[in-house]
């Protein structure tokens, strides 16, 4: 039941925000080894955003805050990681140095919709 915030100092129209949450979804429930179903995307994309990166090579920034459930290992986290910036420079023209992601995880049961309270994740889930 992941929670998937992206902030971007740009402006993005309803459309390509949709085509660019689906493909964060698609990537996700590949490489965290579950379904679309329960993958919240939401997509602040604003130019008054004010983002700063460190290594930034000037242009456009695009932030990830990834609230996830407890139990995935470093090789997954790092795949999809990858896979966001990746799409960032497909979909938006974000060089990668100018792209984040940082994962905070949860126990399952911190994790809620209208339907579920989510459980502790497994290899075995998918």
């Amino acid at each position: 039941m992941p929670l998937l915030t992206f902030s971007a100092d740009f402006g993005i129209d309803a459309p390509d925000a949709d085509a660019f949450a689906e493909a964060v979804a698609e990537h996700y429930a590949e490489e965290m080894q579950t379904e679309t179903g329960h993958v919240a995307v939401s997509v602040d994309a604003d130019p008054e955003n004010h983002l700063w990166l460190g290594r930034s090579t000037g242009g456009r920034h695009l932030f990830l805050d990834a609230d996830v459930r407890r139990g995935r290992d470093q090789a997954q986290k790092r795949a999809f990681a990858l896979a966001v910036i990746d799409l960032a420079g497909e979909h938006f023209d974000v060089p990668e140095a100018n792209a984040k992601v940082v994962f905070t995880e949860h126990e399952g049961p911190q994790m809620m919709g209208a339907n579920r309270v989510g459980g502790e994740w497994s290899p075995e889930e998918e």
